[in-house]
């Protein structure tokens, strides 16, 4: 009898073993009253994200990030051609829609971007030392505005974690570790931000206790930690804690947590350690204390300003509390979350950074704190229009990973992204070069300091850190846009262009920093 029979018949029995499971089974209707056919209605739900992003999406359709801005990341990361050609097909009268006003004559140093000799990066450091106005012994200067925001391991894999860390120590940016604990991979030359969450992993004890003297080893350990970062809450799920499963604890992710293998890992909502601002103040000065003197921040997301209120009444009045604060945008990313905390918990980072700006504003307390902004800020236009608002710093989080290979593919919960980013299936992960991916990161990293510091010098300014919200408009509504300061009552108090305290302040810092002496001669 000829092969092809037994492939034919093999199908048909294939088919009809289908058919009667289709039609038996109760858990959905579709099969059951088309059984087989029906299943491709299911196989084109599973890849309708793929055929929208490549055939039906426009550029500018896709969520949370369109075709072009994932173009600029791809091309700016190989270094290749990020221009775009014809002019915009953005919606610029659309509301919420930024104009940076440029100056009629730029700064004198815009030729020097330009042309800097081939293969040196532009760096953009920061224009505030960090811990400075606490006195703290280890205060530091970042040596980039723009670094990589808490991705831990676990949530990103070992090859994706090397990337990012090897391509922080190539563009001069420090990396945050994420609340996954310092893994190995973080430990390659990169300066290092630690953020420590609800799990307090790499310093607790075997039953999820904070424990100082474990801190103190993982400083020692690791000397490139200049920044410790108490998470409080992130934007994509405020208030929410978690459960890595026992399956997903391998021997690295439990070296790095300082956890059993193979047990499940519990994140509480919410920190052991301290339930008010005060205790959490007092903790902050235990940790920098403990650790040499490190300047020592806290990342949330926002809602009730209850807590911003009392923390900046009880930091005027001790003297005492955190370094830096990171705001955290209800848009930013995650490995997972519930829909309804990634949709509708936390402001919007605008909104929310303002809202807590303003009160340490009128605390007088701005200078004493460093100001780190994140949520879809990796893009110069956005980072801008964040430093404008008062941040010192920005943190990029899905903008690194898509330098590094990223493809949107929103498969990040499920254990099965395509390009290794966010998985630990070791099949994957080996798609994705850390050494390549290093260099992508860097490439990236430089045209954006390359693309902000070009607007920079177009508005007449030697650093983004000089912007102030008179430099942004905002449309308001049809024909109508409005400076920064009036969207948001920066303007009560009300301060004239460039005489806000932080930004006179900044002003001179910010040239001393990026103008040498010598230029500053000529």
């Amino acid at each position: 009898m000829p092969t092809w029979i037994y492939w034919v018949g093999g199908v048909v029995l294939f088919l009809v073993l289908v058919f009667l499971y289709d039609i038996t089974q109760g858990k959905k209707s579709i099969l059951r009253n088309f059984p087989v056919i029906g299943h491709l209605r299911y196989w084109l739900i599973e890849i309708g994200p793929e055929l929208r992003q490549y055939i039906v999406a426009h550029n500018r359709e896709e969520a949370p990030f369109n075709r072009l801005e994932r173009e600029w990341i791809y091309n700016s990361s190989e270094r290749t051609n990020n221009y775009f050609g014809f002019g915009t097909d953005d919606q610029i009268y659309g509301i919420g829609y930024p104009i940076i006003k440029h100056a009629v004559f730029g700064h004198p140093n815009a030729a020097k971007v330009g042309n800097r000799p081939k293969g040196q990066p532009i760096m953009i450091p920061g224009a505030k030392v960090i811990g400075e106005a606490h006195g703290r012994a280890k205060a530091w200067r970042p040596a980039s505005i723009i670094n990589i925001s808490a991705m831990s391991f676990g949530s990103l894999g070992k090859n994706a974690i090397t990337a990012l860390n090897l391509g922080a120590k190539l563009a001069g940016c420090f990396h945050n570790t994420g609340e996954g604990g310092v893994s190995r991979y973080h430990r390659l030359g990169a300066d290092l931000c630690w953020q420590i969450g609800t799990g307090y992993f790499g310093c607790r004890t075997h039953d999820g206790r904070f424990d100082i003297e474990q801190l103190k080893q993982t400083i020692e350990d690791v000397p490139q930690i200049r920044l410790i970062e108490i998470k409080l809450s992130q934007g994509a799920k405020p208030g929410k804690g978690g459960v890595l499963p026992a399956a997903k604890v391998t021997e690295e992710i439990a070296e790095a947590r300082g956890v059993p293998v193979g047990k499940d890992v519990i994140s509480p909502s919410t920190h052991s350690v301290f339930s008010s601002p005060q205790e959490l103040v007092d903790f902050i000065e235990r940790i920098s204390e403990a650790t040499g003197g490190r300047p020592v921040g806290i990342k949330s997301a926002i809602g009730q300003l209850d807590f911003w209120l009392e923390l900046a009444e009880i930091m005027k009045k001790t003297g005492k509390g955190p370094d830096f604060i990171t705001i955290d945008g209800g848009e930013g990313g995650t490995g997972a979350a519930p829909l309804t905390f990634a949709d509708h918990v936390a402001l919007p980072y605008k909104l929310g950074f303002s809202r807590v700006y303003r009160i340490f504003m009128d605390a007088g307390l701005v200078h004493d704190i460093t100001w780190i902004g994140s949520g879809k800020l990796g893009f110069p236009d956005r980072a801008i229009v964040a430093i404008a608002m008062g941040a010192d710093l920005v943190n990029i989080a899905r903008e690194a990973m898509f330098s590094i290979g990223c493809i949107q593919a929103q498969k990040c919960h499920t254990g099965h992204c395509p390009t290794g980013v966010t998985t630990q299936n070791r099949w994957l992960q080996r798609g994705l070069v850390p050494k390549v991916n290093a260099k992508r990161f860097a490439g990236y990293l430089e045209a954006f300091c390359g693309e902000t510091m070009s607007v920079t010098h177009a508005a007449g300014y030697s650093h983004p850190g000089q912007f102030t919200p008179h430099d942004i408009e905002i449309s308001a509504g049809p024909n109508v846009f409005k400076t920064l300061y009036e969207i948001f009552d920066y303007d009560k108090p009300h301060y004239a262009p460039g005489e806000e305290p932080r930004f006179k302040d900044l002003n001179a810092r910010c040239h001393a920093i990026l103008v040498p002496e010598a230029d500053a001669a000529e």
